[in-house]
């Protein structure tokens, strides 16, 4: 008879390992094997990153042998979980749930009881989503396993990206650490910003610093800059926006009217409706901020750049004159202020709603209905859990230090104090599912065919790529749409999602409450990973770049928007951009948060082996060979650009939001 070697390894993360009993069975199709107590008569043998070896009498060769197929051979099981789980070390398989043998594991799941208890807990700000009850970063409810582990005590994130202390460092070394009377003036003259700049300067925020007041280089980032999911085509002018012929006419350049260019195509819009009304920030008694919700109409042109031709920087005036619409062909200062505002309210987007709420806050809400309602012996649990990595630690840590109560936000954003929760309030009235589906959102926005879009293309590579592997792990572990329809876990997983994590969302936000096909079940999950990976490097690891240089993304503006043309100098400039702390927080925050993690883990490395099933192991190699053919096709093209385009390149996606 076979005796089956069986190894226990406890995980090398902080807080592994255990002092409760550990009991193993071996199930088979037939029968089961005693249940046997791992032998822990030495302390040191469950303690972090050990193992231990138990030798277990055969059961029906035919069945499932919880990795110990092959006598001769040791295997390991990773035993963290074993915390979560009541002592029971259930079998890893990534068979479907409900195949004919794992059936015989729905006894034993009586015992394990998922951990949505109040460890995960959510909690609710005013018109906020629900998230994890651990507002500060050192609260004990924020549980072990989803903390920072010790060897990560010392990143950038905790003790560098948004701790005071961190960001003060960067001003210092900015050779900033001047008297606070100094520290709040303003600047005298755009030039003085490289006082800050040149300190920490790259080649992109460099090329950004010279090129920045060309129309062509501000209309480029609205396709590969830092916010690149503000620009939509428009066929048809809003109402509010009084452009006309009239006023563009001399920026067509191919003979064609504005209603014909419209027709064609070629006009594009941004448009910032979701800070109309929205109070700016408040908290500095001593410093009035503002913001404004403009319109700007982007022209492709022959020679296929987008460039502006309009900007209207309010939607109406208290005495119901006609707004003013600013042009290229307008005074020099007029048209660099107003391309300014626009800049500005592109930035407090972009940290709000871009950055914040569609990548940090939506995998949040996903890493908490994971953790409540998935066992960590699901396949879907394995699938996910890299990519919901440091998630909840971060978030928990950000609203601690960036949107709490004089917090970054508070000292260098126009969007600081309550504007926060007004605009995310607002952009979770127009947050839909579909909207996180990668091409759904292009076709939405009607951009499928802008040339020189790199964010769309690389985007649509990666979203097809973790498609196919999400694909092939759903394949091998569902064999039909029934079993999707029957894994109660699932279905819990996304009702999880629906009612409790997107709680105070509109109801035609289309977030699925079950799922009845594997084809479903492929798209939530592969939605759940590119948000998580690829979204959020694409509007995170630009911050640099893009926005140190303050004059082409200011964080606040000082004065309010011009309302008629004519009346601005360089003077008015100057007082209305950031002084000189606000520019300072802003430049220390954006350095800090553009670094990757001294350990990262990029997109497809799985270091921890959550499968060990050799069908899934091939499909997680087919997906990396896919993100080198990625990777390879993105090298080749950035070859021929003077900015080179590379926040979606695979090797440069972290697998989760963790910074």
């Amino acid at each position: 008879m076979l005796t089956y070697t069986v190894s226990v390894r406890t995980g090398k993360q902080e807080f592994a390992g255990t002092l409760d009993h550990v009991y193993l069975t071996l199930i088979g199709t037939e029968r089961c094997s005693d249940r046997t107590l791992m032998d822990k008569s030495c302390f040191q043998r469950f303690t972090r990153g050990t193992k231990l070896s138990l030798k277990v009498m055969p059961i029906d060769t035919q069945g499932v042998r919880a990795n110990a197929t092959d006598p001769n051979t040791q295997q390991y099981l990773s035993a963290p979980f074993c915390l979560e789980y009541k002592n029971l070390l259930r079998m890893k398989s990534c068979r479907s749930l409900f195949s004919s043998v794992v059936r015989l594991l729905l006894g034993w799941r009586t015992l394990c009881p998922l951990p949505s208890d109040d460890r995960y807990r959510l909690a609710c700000k005013p018109s906020m989503w629900q998230i994890i009850a651990a507002f500060m970063f050192s609260s004990q409810l924020l549980i072990p396993h989803v903390r920072f582990t010790i060897a990560d005590q010392h990143l950038r994130l905790e003790r560098s990206l948004i701790c005071e202390d961190g960001i003060f460092d960067r001003i210092k070394n900015l050779g900033l650490n001047k008297p606070k009377s100094l520290f709040q003036s303003s600047w005298t003259d755009i030039e003085d910003f490289q006082e800050i700049f040149m300190t920490i300067k790259n080649p992109v925020s460099e090329y950004v610093m010279q090129n920045w007041k060309k129309d062509f280089m501000f209309g480029y980032q609205f396709l590969n800059g830092c916010n690149p999911v503000m620009i939509s085509k428009c066929t048809n002018l809003p109402d509010e926006f009084a452009v006309t012929q009239e006023m563009v006419k001399d920026s067509l350049d191919r003979g064609l009217t504005l209603q014909e260019e419209l027709k064609e195509g070629n006009v594009y819009i941004a448009d910032y409706a979701i800070l109309e009304g929205v109070r700016a920030n408040a908290t500095d008694p001593n410093t009035q901020q503002y913001l404004s919700a403009p319109f700007c109409l982007l022209y492709k042109n022959s020679q296929n750049e987008i460039m502006p031709i309009a900007i209207q920087l309010s939607r109406q005036t208290p005495s119901g004159e006609a707004n003013t619409v600013f042009l290229p062909s307008d005074d020099h200062y007029d048209w660099m202020l107003a391309k300014m505002w626009v800049k500005s309210s592109d930035f407090n987007v972009h940290q709000l709603v871009t950055h914040l709420l569609r990548t940090h806050l939506t995998s949040e809400v996903f890493a908490i209905a994971m953790y409540r309602q998935l066992a960590a012996v699901h396949p879907v649990y394995k699938l996910l859990i890299p990519h919901v990595r440091y998630t909840i630690a971060i978030n928990t840590a950000a609203r601690e230090k960036l949107i709490c109560e004089d917090g970054i936000f508070d000292k260098a954003n126009a969007t600081g104090g309550t504007a926060i929760v007004e605009v995310i309030q607002k952009a979770m009235k127009t947050l839909t599912y579909k909207s996180l589906c990668f091409p759904e959102a292009m076709k939405a926005r009607g951009v499928e065919d802008l040339p020189n879009y790199y964010y769309r293309d690389d985007g649509m590579m990666v979203w097809e790529a973790v498609k196919s592997f999400v694909s092939d792990v759903v394949k091998i572990c569902y064999g039909s749409d029934e079993t999707v329809q029957e894994d109660k876990e699932i279905q819990a997983f996304v009702q999880d999602v629906c009612f409790s994590g997107l709680k105070n969302c509109p109801k035609n936000c289309e977030f699925p409450d079950s799922l009845n096909t594997r084809e479903q079940l492929v798209e939530f999950l592969t939605v759940v990973i590119f948000t998580a990976s690829a979204q959020h490097a694409a509007v995170n690891f630009g911050q640099y770049d893009w926005f140190s240089w303050v004059p082409n993304n200011p964080s606040t503006m000082r004065k309010p928007p011009p309302a008629q043309k004519g009346q601005v100098d360089m003077k008015y400039i100057m007082e209305s951009l950031p002084d000189r702390g606000r520019s300072s927080w802003h430049l220390g925050a954006v350095w800090a948060l553009s670094q990757f993690q001294d350990n990262e883990l990029f997109l497809g490395e799985y270091p921890d082996m959550y499968f060990t099933e050799q069908p899934v192991m091939e499909a997680a190699k087919t997906f990396r060979k896919k993100l080198a053919e990625v990777t390879n096709v993105i090298k080749s093209r950035n070859e021929d650009l003077k900015v080179p385009y590379w926040y979606l390149c695979p090797d440069r996606i972290p697998n989760s939001v963790a910074v």
